[in-house]
């Protein structure tokens, strides 16, 4: 269509082969520049991608179980009002009401003894959430 409109003065084949092929790579050129500007010449073809079944793996599992053991145990060697205060926080309670549930005067109190309990908590799982100790985790780092 270009060619026809921009070079209908050229009537001969030899001239409007060297014109259309001039054409045809500008047009590709930029086609391929698009493709790069928006990502998509690393994209990978979604039927070649491998499908998950949306359960985790064994491993991740497995991985679940034993932090789930750690918290329990660590729960467990927590005094009972931060046992008490834990419970509340996951049922969904705000600082406020466990204020008035404790019966505590000053809505700071609450705030310290959380921060002491969570603290607390993070010395009996080993001092990490995520299960390695932290000579595990400076050791770690160091390798980075």
């Amino acid at each position: 269509m270009v060619i026809h409109e921009k070079y209908a003065h050229l009537t001969a084949i030899e001239d409007l082969l060297p014109v259309a092929l001039q054409t045809t790579r500008f047009k590709m050129m930029a086609v391929r520049r698009k493709m790069v500007r928006h990502g998509e010449h690393t994209a990978v073809p979604a039927d070649e991608l491998p499908l998950s079944d949306g359960r985790p793996s064994q491993a991740d599992e497995l991985d679940r179980k034993q932090q789930r053991e750690r918290l329990a145990r660590a729960i467990q060697g927590l005094g009972d009002r931060c046992r008490q205060m834990l419970q509340w926080k996951l049922a969904g309670k705000g600082f406020a009401e466990i204020q008035v549930l404790l019966g505590v005067g000053s809505i700071n109190t609450i705030y310290t003894w959380d921060h002491r309990c969570r603290k607390q908590l993070l010395e009996a799982m080993g001092g990490s959430w995520d299960g390695a100790s932290a000579h595990e985790q400076t050791t770690k780092g160091r390798m980075q």
